[in-house]
């Protein structure tokens, strides 16, 4: 049984209950036996942990988790402190000192922003070591688009941050007026040319949580 240990308890036992995601469960339990996978198995359901359905204000989405050793930690685009900060996430703290002035942080660990109702999604929860993307069939975006479609139904809104063709592909799942979409570019360095700079996206979230009567968020990790 996964427990996760606030509202995301109640609001996801239906779905914990269906075939798929236990024929899901079934299969990263396995793939975790047989293989070093990334992150450890008690933390694939962190984001949630960190920021639950009620506080969830923002999704930042991601792809699937980091491959390599000792990066993953079940927030998306963050790393832990003593780690070498990816390219991606280095990209979105140029961005942060462009936007908001922020020194950039000598460390990847989004924890802060996660507690104060970011949530750090991956669409594909866990990966095999050195294998992008290995766990991409074994049902993990049938949970999260779920995911995507439940913050949809909230009835106080929510900012949807999609970088990148494949987060941008979920926008469908949100039609919900009262929700905000910030869409760009990914921030790897393989497609931020073209476009993901300059374009104030945390200044975005904090005008639309003022504008919407909901408190801001600290993005400075630093402070």
């Amino acid at each position: 049984m996964i427990m996760i240990g606030n509202d995301w308890d109640e609001i996801l036992d239906k779905e914990f209950q269906k075939p798929y995601f236990i024929d899901l469960k079934d299969k990263v339990i396995k793939d975790y036996e047989k293989h070093i996978c990334y992150p450890e198995i008690n933390k694939v359901f962190d984001a949630f942990r960190f920021s639950s359905y009620k506080n969830t204000k923002v999704l930042i989405l991601g792809q699937d988790p980091y491959h390599n050793p000792e990066q993953a930690m079940g927030l998306a685009f963050s790393v832990p402190k003593g780690v070498t900060t990816p390219p991606s996430l280095v990209n979105i703290y140029k961005e942060l000192k462009n936007d908001l002035g922020f020194d950039i942080p000598n460390h990847g660990d989004l924890t802060s922003w996660a507690k104060q109702g970011m949530l750090l999604l991956n669409a594909i929860l866990s990966v095999r070591k050195n294998q992008p993307l290995s766990h991409k069939e074994f049902g993990w975006m049938d949970f999260t688009d779920n995911i995507i479609r439940m913050l949809n139904k909230k009835d106080t809104p929510v900012i949807f941050v999609l970088w990148g063709s494949f987060a941008r592909s979920k926008k469908k799942l949100i039609n919900n007026p009262i929700h905000l979409i910030i869409e760009n570019v990914h921030p790897s360095p393989l497609s931020s040319y073209r476009g993901f700079f300059d374009k104030k996206p945390f200044t975005k979230i904090n005008e639309f949580l003022i504008s919407t009567n909901q408190s801001t968020i600290n993005f400075d990790l630093e402070g």
